[in-house]
């Protein structure tokens, strides 16, 4: 098999083991495209596997960071198949380099054990963490169009990373994790204690409802300038969002049991978003 469609098909598997909802969403771009989309995929998730799942990510992180840089100059292990499928993702589209370093910023926030004093914190660790994959697909399912999308796909960025801080409580705290603000804590007299006791009473119902307005917020922000997405990508990433918005409602139907389950959109329901989307 040519090595550039090894190297595809491999970031294919990643991206259809770990986020089926983004593989759901985005199997109906064009080829080039689509393969394009498993590629960034793959690049951020090998990111975020050496933090959560590293023996010493620290340094694996730092490894990984001085990988990209030389792969930025041409110098790349040409058996490693992220890089070469990333390679002919630059090679083919106007890649924003900036994106690719901040998301690896925003990783190293999590090892150094960040606190999040305020929302402001929190939106911008999302903003490291997730807005910078819509910042690193835009030149593939916008081009041309990045400066005039770049704001709304921030917020769409700061929407998605709420929503899977909303959803992953339980298992952030098992990390020693916890990305609910300090001052949403003190507003609702409730504290990191009831956290660990995984308290899950009106207080704590309170501040989770806070945040997801403040996500959902950014969703209808971020649908404001869907329709300058070309039509072969308008409907993908549209999908995208409204399947991980489904994920506030699924949370809410199970009576905000996120200290011990991870809520998850049926694939009927994954179904009928898609298919609603003009």
């Amino acid at each position: 098999m040519n090595k550039i469609l090894e190297a595809y098909d491999h970031c294919e598997n990643i991206i259809k083991l770990h986020s089926k909802t983004f593989y759901r969403a985005f199997s109906l771009l064009p080829k080039d495209q689509k393969k394009a989309v498993w590629a960034v995929y793959a690049f951020c998730r090998r990111v975020d596997d050496i933090v959560d799942e590293g023996t010493k990510p620290s340094e694996q992180l730092l490894q990984f960071e001085m990988e990209f840089e030389s792969f930025l100059t041409g110098s790349f292990n040409k058996e490693e198949l992220i890089w070469v499928a990333l390679d002919d993702v630059f090679n083919h589209f106007n890649m924003d380099i900036g994106a690719f370093r901040d998301m690896i910023k925003g990783q190293r926030m999590d090892l150094n054990g960040r606190i999040y004093v305020t929302m402001d914190d929190v939106l911008d660790y999302s903003y490291h963490v997730a807005s910078t994959v819509g910042l690193m697909l835009l030149p593939i399912l916008a081009p041309g169009k990045e400066h005039q999308l770049r704001e709304d796909g921030i917020y769409l960025g700061y929407a998605m990373q709420l929503t899977n801080i909303l959803r992953d409580i339980g298992e952030d705290l098992e990390r020693g994790r916890l990305y609910i603000p300090q001052d949403l804590l003190v507003k609702y007299e409730y504290t990191v204690a009831e956290f660990m006791d995984h308290r899950n009473n009106a207080a704590f119902q309170s501040i989770w409802e806070e945040m997801a307005r403040i996500a959902e917020d950014y969703y209808e922000k971020a649908f404001r300038t869907m329709n300058l997405y070309p039509l072969y990508s308008r409907t993908p990433v549209k999908g995208a969002a409204l399947l991980y918005q489904a994920i506030l409602g699924e949370v809410r139907s199970n009576h905000y049991n996120v200290f011990s389950k991870k809520h998850f959109v049926s694939n009927d329901i994954k179904e009928r978003i898609i298919s609603t989307i003009s």
